[in-house]
């Protein structure tokens, strides 16, 4: 996937496969969207056939810049233009909105941009909220907006499935798509309300005593070996293990070992940071994707907290 990372920009940070522009400072949306060489239209084009026909109910979606196709979409589908994304996250942030990072995959048929928020603290860490925007112009995707904490002290997503508010929301590109932006503005409004809920579960969850044995059957039982396992399948087990371990030990979650919470961070940091055991091209482009879709480690372990928690609350 390393030859679908068309353009981007990124602040600070090399960009995925050393593609991309590195600036020091975060843009505004007008630079942002030069810097990630999304300052294009899309445009609704007819289609025909070899003898000139028009086919009826379809349209072709091709880029401005070099009349590139990007897809075939039928004549309800709604055009969200890249400027307009920018727009939403601006009105949505405020005058305070920093972007991240941004760009084009797999030749303009995906474009995303990652905007931050403003810092707030959760058990006495610093965490950074960010705004993530993904549109697809080929007709195979949604719209889908995301909200993603981070914990500074040690870069980990902190993307949980909390009861009382959500922190996704997509449509598709059929109907009135203006009033569907601003129902997400409306609902991504609630991302305050998101970190609100997300302090008092860390709060919850912070306070629910986990033992070292509790620990070890946690871990064991998040990668079990089955009877028949081969050799392989034993010791890729046991890495597994190791270094969750590993995570749970790490210096960063001293504050909260022997807690729900500071299981939590562990099986974030094992997501997030873990060395991979098979690296390929588009390896940090998935890792990419779970920061929109989350993680399966993580809600594991985050649902099984939680359940510990309730049942410590019952008795």
């Amino acid at each position: 996937m390393s030859h679908e990372v068309e353009s981007m920009f990124s602040v600070r940070e090399t960009p995925w496969h050393g593609l991309g522009t590195i600036v020091q400072e975060a843009p505004t949306s007008a630079e942002a969207l030069q810097l990630a060489g999304l300052d294009w239209e899309v445009q609704s084009k007819p289609i025909y056939t070899e003898s000139g026909i028009e086919i009826p109910n379809y349209r072709a979606n091709t880029r401005s810049s070099d009349g590139l196709v990007l897809g075939i979409v039928s004549n309800r589908y709604s055009i969200v233009q890249n400027a307009e994304a920018f727009s939403f996250t601006d009105d949505l942030i405020g005058d305070e909105v920093h972007y991240e990072t941004a760009g084009s995959l797999r030749n303009g048929k995906t474009i995303w941009l990652l905007a931050k928020m403003e810092q707030t603290s959760i058990l006495g860490d610093d965490v950074d909220p960010y705004i993530c925007f993904t549109n697809s112009h080929d007709g195979l995707g949604s719209i889908k907006v995301c909200m993603t904490p981070v914990r500074v002290v040690c870069n980990n997503t902190l993307n949980l499935a909390l009861r009382n508010y959500r922190r996704a929301w997509s449509t598709r590109h059929i109907g009135d798509i203006s009033s569907k932006l601003e129902e997400a503005q409306r609902t991504l409004q609630l991302a305050h309300a998101y970190m609100n809920d997300l302090a008092e579960t860390a709060d919850q969850l912070a306070n629910t005593t986990l033992t070292n044995s509790d620990v070890e059957r946690f871990i064991d039982g998040m990668f079990p070996t089955p009877e028949d396992a081969t050799d392989r399948m034993k010791k890729n087990a046991e890495e597994l293990k190791e270094q969750m371990t590993i995570c749970y030990l790490a210096p960063d979650i001293a504050k909260f070992r022997n807690t729900a919470w500071g299981m939590v961070n562990a099986a974030s940091d094992f997501a997030t940071h873990r060395p991979m055991k098979r690296v390929t091209t588009n390896s940090k482009e998935n890792m990419w994707a779970s920061v929109l879709a989350g993680n399966v480690t993580v809600d594991t372990t985050f649902m099984k907290m939680m359940e510990l928690v309730n049942s410590k609350t019952v008795a």
